[in-house]
Formats: structure tokens, C-alpha cells, sequence
């Protein structure tokens, strides 16, 4: 049975905050939680939610080889043992294995593009510089955007490959 999915996979969804459409059908959203955050500011109490339609970890994807025209990865970008800090509430945080979770993440996310299919990787340095990401891809990125108020975060583009045909 070949099931149909929607074009656009994103593996680390967290709270959608860069989607427009949070409920977009030409997209799954995976997260490895569901769960409504509270969270106190000055102003008062926020609340945010997590919703995926998939559970799952981005480095063990359950869909087949080749599914996805767009993959989009916004991994956990903080590396701390101890998950405290609006930030790490909201996107989850890196551990010590950091280097094999987020190349064992692109690798997942190759895996289920299609041939000519694009993936775009958010990430922001503020602890770890975007080179040491760009080392763990086992595709070289095309461009990249900085942007944010510190120029922090980095918008990567990837193109896979069509494979050779004999």
C-alpha cells in the first residue's frame, strides 16, 4: 500500500513560531512532544502549544525514502543538560551528543527527500557557529540567509541530488 502524504515535511516543529499557517495541509509537522507550555513574563502568563501530527524524533523518521519535495529543520540550537529557559521549553535543547543528533537529523532528512527536493535548515549560533553545523551535512549547502536583530539566525538551502541514472 503506497500511502499519500502532503509535499512538506517539517521534523522539529515545536510551537510552528516561522509558519503562517499553522494548520497548512500541504505540510506534516513532527515534533518528539505534545504538550501546552506556560510560561510567566512581566506582562503576565503566555501560552504556547505543541502540537504535531506526527510524534517522532528527527533522527528516526517514519516515512519511507524519497516522500517529500520540501523538508524543513529547525532543530534545538542550545546545548545544556537541564531543560529550563523559555527557549529551551519552547524548542528543546542539545546534549552532550549534540554532533550526532544534528548529523544523524540531516542525514533523516535527506533520506526522505526526494531526488531534486530542497531542504531548508534554521539555525541560530548563538552558542554553536553554523560551520560546525555545515561539517555534519552530508550534502553541501547552495545559499544562506543571515538574518535577525544580531544576524544570528542563518536560513540554509540544500538541493538533493537526483541520483545517476544508468
Amino acid at each position: 500500500m503506497n500511502k499519500r502524504f502532503p509535499p512538506v515535511l517539517d521534523v522539529c516543529c515545536g510551537p510552528k513560531g516561522m509558519w503562517f499557517d499553522k494548520k497548512n495541509p500541504l505540510a506534516i509537522f513532527v515534533d518528539n512532544r505534545s504538550e501546552v507550555i506556560e510560561m510567566e513574563f512581566p506582562s503576565g502568563k503566555y501560552t504556547e502549544r505543541i502540537e504535531p501530527d506526527v510524534i517522532a524524533d528527527f533522527t528516526d523518521l517514519p516515512f519511507p525514502d524519497n516522500t517529500f519535495a520540501l523538508v524543513v529543520m529547525d532543530p534545538p540550537h542550545i546545548k545544556q543538560n537541564v531543560d529550563t529557559g523559555r527557549v529551551v521549553k519552547r524548542y528543546g535543547m542539545l546534549t552532550d551528543n549534540w554532533r550526532d543528533m544534528i548529523a544523524g537529523g540531516l542525514k533523516e532528512c535527506f533520506r526522505v527527500l526526494r531526488p531534486e527536493g530542497t531542504l531548508i535548515l534554521k539555525w541560530n549560533e548563538c552558542r554553536i557557529p553554523v560551520r560546525e553545523i555545515l561539517s555534519l551535512t552530508p550534502v553541501p549547502p547552495l545559499f544562506g540567509h543571515r538574518s535577525g536583530k544580531t544576524m544570528q539566525t542563518h536560513w540554509i538551502a540544500f538541493l538533493k541530488v537526483a541520483e545517476a541514472r544508468g
